[in-house]
């Protein structure tokens, strides 16, 4: 596989992410959702500190630190990337590997930009606005992460009560609202998983090695 295709995927990957982030920050009001297949496939307009799926971590100073180990695992990536495709891996673990760079990296952008290119999203204030004059909401490696991708498959549903612990309790089945960059992540990882098998598979040597030597061999001399 080349490296131009694996760099193609990833700019595909991010261009589609970042669009939609940048529509969603800029088009839908802080808490708004708009159905999108029914009620089971929602965008969910919220933002998170950084983390996949809307988790936090450690305030301000954790946001930070995230947002460093994002960076510096996103430059390893690149270097990882060009080694694995030099030296031939499996095209679909390339492919996902490619997948899981992209989506580091799409969530990267919003934490290094997003605070200094957006006005500030929250519940009952204007839609935000892009390159505002008064600059944004923001410092360098503090925007907030867009997400907006929402599948309630079972939604507000009371628990049956002979369920241990949870009976009686409402519960919503995949409450979790999340971003293309997200599910890139979540599917390179799970597709590497389900098939490292056929991934990391060693074909044998087809037929006998053969090794040159300096060596003169004759009938006196014996080769093991």
């Amino acid at each position: 596989m080349k490296l131009r295709t694996v760099v193609l995927i990833i700019l595909a990957i991010i261009v589609v992410d970042q669009a939609l982030k940048i529509w969603v920050k800029t088009s839908m009001n802080y808490g708004e959702q708009i159905p999108v297949l029914g009620n089971w496939f929602r965008l969910f307009f919220i933002e998170n500190e950084g983390m996949a799926w809307g988790w936090k971590f450690g305030g301000e100073w954790g946001k930070l630190a995230l947002t460093l180990f994002r960076l510096v695992a996103v430059v390893f990536g690149v270097f990882y990337i060009r080694s694995i495709v030099r030296k031939k891996y499996h095209r679909g673990f390339i492919i996902c590997v490619g997948m899981i760079f992209a989506g580091a990296l799409g969530n990267l952008i919003d934490s290094m930009f997003y605070g200094l290119i957006f006005t500030p999203s929250n519940y009952g204030t204007p839609l935000a606005t892009i390159f505002p004059p008064g600059g944004g909401y923001a410092g360098f490696l503090h925007g907030k992460v867009v997400d907006m991708l929402y599948l309630p498959i079972i939604e507000d549903k009371m628990m049956p009560s002979w369920v241990p612990i949870w009976g009686g309790e409402r519960f919503t089945f995949f409450s979790p609202i999340f971003n293309i960059a997200d599910a890139s992540i979540s599917i390179g990882v799970i597709a590497i998983l389900l098939f490292q098998r056929r991934f990391f598979r060693k074909h044998p040597h087809e037929g006998p090695t053969t090794i040159e030597t300096g060596a003169r061999v004759n009938d006196t001399v014996q080769v093991s």
